[in-house]
């Protein structure tokens, strides 16, 4: 009976199966060399046409977002390392890392989640990350109309 509600998969060429689970489609894209957990907007029929076609341009334009959205996690990172240095804070269980500039976040930093859906009415990207100087948080970096708008603090899992 409740097999009526309930939405077939839906196969895209490039993105591969998605299927519809709490609320939106969810399938993996290859981010860095690797199987990230994809979320898409989109009705119970199939995705949302224009978030479909977002998600298939992501791994093309990552490369081209990375360097805005390491400086972003330098700028969160840079309080963290200053209040340890201080006293104020204690590092993080496996320690603090050492990171001198942007692209020294990356060995500290992994995607966990790539969320396409409207961001303030707005079609956009949120990809989330897991890094070593936050363990509680998972860092939200923002994206729209292929621009890096911000990095959040703290975000869910879609």
């Amino acid at each position: 009976m409740f097999d009526l509600f309930k939405s077939g998969p839906f196969t895209d060429p490039e993105l591969g199966e998605l299927r519809r689970s709490r609320g939106a489609w969810r399938g993996t894209i290859v981010l860095d060399g690797r199987l990230v957990p994809l979320v898409i907007a989109g009705p119970r029929k199939a995705p949302d046409p224009d978030a479909l076609a977002l998600a298939r341009s992501v791994a093309g334009a990552y490369p081209g977002w990375k360097p805005a959205i390491a400086a972003a996690m330098l700028e969160h990172y840079t309080p963290y390392a200053e209040a340890v240095a201080e006293g104020e804070e204690e590092a993080p269980g496996g320690g603090l890392p050492a990171i001198a500039g942007p692209d020294g976040v990356w060995p500290h930093a992994s995607a966990q989640f790539v969320h396409v859906h409207p961001l303030d009415g707005r079609l956009g990207v949120e990809i989330g990350y897991q890094v070593a100087w936050d363990e509680e948080h998972t860092l939200g970096a923002l994206v729209r109309d292929g621009q890096v708008i911000g990095l959040n603090g703290s975000v869910l899992a879609p």
